[in-house]
This record gives C-alpha cells, structure tokens and sequence, in this order.
C-alpha cells in the first residue's frame, strides 16, 4: 500500500462495543433501569469471578450466548430469555464514528473492526451495523478463540491489515486493552464519547467536515 507522505497512520482498527455502538455504561444503566434493578448490579456481577469466567468464555466461543444468558441471569436475578438482547438494547450505532471510519476507508486508509463477540444467535448485536460492507476487515474473537488484551488477536487484526504496528491507530473503551496494543506499538486512543472520538479522527487524519 503507497503511505501518505502526509498522514501518520495507515490503519486504523475499531473496538466494536463502545466505540461503534453508544457508550456502554449508559447501555448497562439503561438496562438495569428497565429491568427494575438497582444501578451498579450488572457491573458488580460483571466484576466478579464467575461474571469475568461467564464473559471471557462467552467471547471465546467457550459457550453459547443461550448459556451465557441462563447463567448470568441466575448471577443478576432476571429471567434469561433473550437476556444479551435485553442487555445490549440501548447499544445503537454511533453514526458519527461509522461515518469517519467510511471516510477515513475512502481516503486509502485500511481499517478493521476488533471485538470480543458477545455470541450471534440467538441475537445478533452486528446485525443493522453493514461491518463488512464498511470496514476492510472484521474480527471476532470468538472465530478465532482467542480475546483482547491477548496479543495475539491484535497480530491477527494487523496482519489482516497488512499494516505494521506503528502505523496503526486503535480505539477502545478499555484501558486493559489500549495498554495491550501499546506494548505492540501500536498508538491508542481511548473512545468514551461518539463525538469527542469522531472529531480527533477528523483531525488526525484531516478529513473533510461534510
């Protein structure tokens, strides 16, 4: 791939959770609210050691997200139908940052989606979000078996790339995981807030405002 004489990155990979959905504590709060719980209990449980065991096995395709709902419903004390879609309802695109990805790909920039799936039956948290329509590559960790901060799941998203580790940007809304692609010399960048991270795209890679 020719580099921009200009740009400072030629890659750029996105967490999916967080990053291209709404901020996910405001997802998690949303869903204790309509589940009549009080705020803090989902990520309490998600804290504890059987609720980071039922997570890391779940993004590693370990065990089924049926399972997944069935045993963290019996962690947090709700019925377990549909508990991820439950979960994830308020996770809706934030369209800012899809449409910088979209154009950061148009300028010549390889781009990737990084997630540690959550399971895709019985809901599927991707569907409506045209991934790979809009991103050079995508990777789940629970097609590979392996998660962030694991660094191999960041050598697989590069080398799908076909983009070095110091010319690739990632964001994520975990520090654990930013730390995990420093190591490997590739630059972070926290994405809390849809608007905040859209706009530091813009300005690293100067791309027009339509």
């Amino acid at each position: 791939m020719e580099r921009s004489a200009e740009r400072a990155f030629d890659g750029v990979i996105f967490d999916f959770f967080g990053v291209l959905t709404f901020n996910m504590v405001e997802v998690i709060t949303a869903f204790e609210d309509r589940e009549g719980l009080p705020r803090g209990v989902f990520l309490e449980a998600w804290a504890s050691a059987r609720g980071q065991d039922l997570f890391h096995r779940v993004e590693l395709g370990q065990i089924s997200q049926t399972e997944w709902n069935r045993s963290y419903a019996d962690l947090i004390g709700v019925r377990p139908d549909n508990l991820m879609g439950r979960y994830l309802h308020d996770a809706f695109p934030a369209y800012q940052v899809l449409k910088a990805a979209r154009r950061l790909r148009a300028a010549g920039v390889r781009t990737a989606v990084l997630s540690n799936s959550l399971g895709r039956e019985p809901y599927d948290p991707y569907a409506g979000f045209d991934l790979w329509g809009t991103f050079d590559e995508v990777v789940l960790s629970a097609d590979h078996g392996v998660r962030k901060p694991d660094p191999e799941i960041f050598r697989l998203a590069l080398a799908r790339l076909g983009v070095p580790a110091e010319r690739c940007l990632f964001i994520d809304d975990s520090e654990e995981n930013l730390a995990a692609a420093h190591k490997l010399g590739i630059t972070p960048l926290l994405g809390l807030d849809e608007d905040v991270t859209a706009k530091r795209l813009h300005t690293t890679f100067a791309l027009p405002v339509l």
